[in-house]
């Protein structure tokens, strides 16, 4: 990427609406009441010839206090003095206010490099708005309708000259830097994916609101890059942030809280949670984050039991546990209700940490890495029939009808999750309390404990080709054919 450019102004003047044209996806949440978007949400911009990182801002507020909205307003001041451009919008067709006026003279001092944008431009009635865009003393205005793409152009020719000049000081600084010698080694077609630079670990963060999600990733990346407070609910988009931990390259998404689903009503809420779902698709370890207050309550058990269907690696990290008091009786009591609710996450990593200060977060970045390498286990084919052959004689499957299952081999077809499939007989005749039998040896056995096991019984024909074709005898054939040639 060659810049970064911050789009921001304020409340509803559709800064949303151009990044998610810039990023050519609908990543930020876009609604028609103002306030929508609290934190900072990054993506890989694209304008014409142009790559650049765009990142779209809360609404800017005149509050300065420790109010939700002065939060607000101080992480969108950071975002001003992280990126080499500010794009400012105003409304077009409400003109300029004198909150904008305010916020101006605020982008005059803090960033060398301003673009005006009078949004909402298109038609007649913006015409008054984009003359008075002129008094900001911030250069021409461009003219732009974020939502029906007009006025591109005209931003790409105030954003060429500068990404220009920001590419050729990249280039100096690139001939300046050492090369290093890295040696990649050879890879091995059953290792785990490879985590790297390109491509991170994926992890996504869910459970109920105020349970401590943005302060626990504030922790991890050791500064205030997520909006947090004591109000439930800050977080509306499922926000994701790169960061080295401990030498892991990871992307970790910050997800909005989740609640019973009767309790949501807003189309705002509603559209936040199905972004946190969509988090948890494209994840490959979730962690779900419990309040050591009320752990286990009915929603969190919905939360880790949707991570488990939908056959992510799973992590349960208990948060706030730096007040709680009882710690070794609460422990005991968590790990007795976590196998007995969540049976079909037996043996996953359960963690105790405190966002706040800190504390267990070396635990849970060793459980993230140990659920990761868990859900990427490959087992041979030869140890799994050798395996299969014990647990037969051991516990031989039903026999429904007078019929037995023969279970003949069994082979694994996939990681990510790890799924098996097993050749059998009558496959549909199979009780689950058999296959749960399998997947339990397998988790203990194969030292998979939490990770979801995906097992599937193949039916296999046992049809004699031969069965019920007449049986001919030798000397009849013989007989039937003649011993030799017929003389003439």
């Amino acid at each position: 990427m060659s810049f970064t450019l911050a789009i921001v102004g304020r409340p509803n003047v559709g800064k949303s609406t151009l990044f998610n044209r810039l990023v050519g996806k609908r990543l930020a949440l876009v609604d028609d009441q103002p306030g929508v978007t609290r934190d900072l949400r990054e993506g890989a911009a694209r304008l014409g010839d142009l790559r650049f990182t765009v990142i779209d801002t809360a609404g800017l507020e005149e509050a300065t206090d420790e109010s939700l909205q002065g939060r607000m307003r101080k992480l969108t001041e950071r975002a001003v003095d992280m990126a080499d451009v500010c794009l400012f919008m105003i409304d077009a067709r409400v003109g300029i206010t004198p909150t904008d006026e305010v916020f101006a003279e605020i982008l005059r001092k803090r960033s060398k490099h301003v673009i005006l944008a009078a949004n909402k431009g298109e038609g007649s009635a913006a015409d008054a708005g984009v003359l008075e865009a002129y008094g900001l003393g911030l250069g021409e205005p461009v003219r732009l309708s974020a939502e029906h793409g007009e006025g591109l152009n005209d931003l790409y020719s105030q954003l060429m000259p500068l990404a220009d000049a920001f590419e050729e000081k990249a280039k100096e600084a690139e001939n300046e830097a050492p090369e290093l010698d890295v040696d990649v080694g050879e890879e091995d077609e059953d290792a785990p994916r490879p985590i790297t630079d390109a491509k991170p670990l994926q992890i996504a963060v869910v459970g109920r609101p105020n349970a401590g999600k943005s302060t626990l990733i504030n922790q991890i990346l050791g500064e205030e890059r997520l909006l947090t407070g004591p109000e439930a609910g800050i977080t509306r988009d499922a926000i994701s942030v790169r960061r080295d931990w401990d030498g892991v390259p990871m992307r970790i998404f910050d997800t909005a809280g989740m609640r019973k689903k009767a309790k949501v009503q807003e189309k705002l809420e509603k559209m936040s949670v199905s972004d946190g779902l969509r988090a948890v698709e494209f994840a490959e370890v979730v962690v779900v984050l419990l309040d050591a207050a009320i752990p286990f309550e009915q929603q969190d058990l919905r939360i880790a039991d949707l991570a488990e269907r939908e056959g992510r690696a799973v992590v349960v990290a208990v948060n706030k546990w730096d007040i709680e008091e009882d710690r070794q009786g609460k422990l005991k009591m968590l790990r007795e209700e976590f196998t007995r609710l969540l049976p079909q996450l037996r043996g996953a990593p359960l963690v105790t940490v405190s966002a706040k200060t800190g504390r267990g977060l070396d635990r849970l970045h060793a459980a993230i890495l140990k659920a990761y390498a868990v859900w990427n286990r490959r087992v041979s084919t030869a140890q799994l029939n050798r395996w299969l052959a014990g647990m037969l004689e051991q516990h031989p499957p039903p026999a429904p009808q007078g019929r037995r299952i023969k279970l003949r081999y069994m082979t694994q077809a996939k990681t990510r999750p790890p799924g098996f499939v097993v050749m059998c007989s009558h496959p549909d005749k199979m009780p689950d309390s058999y296959s749960r039998y399998l997947v339990n040896g397998l988790r203990d056995d194969f030292d998979m404990p939490g990770t979801p096991i995906r097992l599937h019984m193949r039916g296999q024909s046992d049809k004699n080709p031969y069965k019920g074709k007449r049986k001919v005898n030798a000397g009849a054939l013989t007989k039937h054919l003649g011993k030799g040639p017929r003389k003439g």
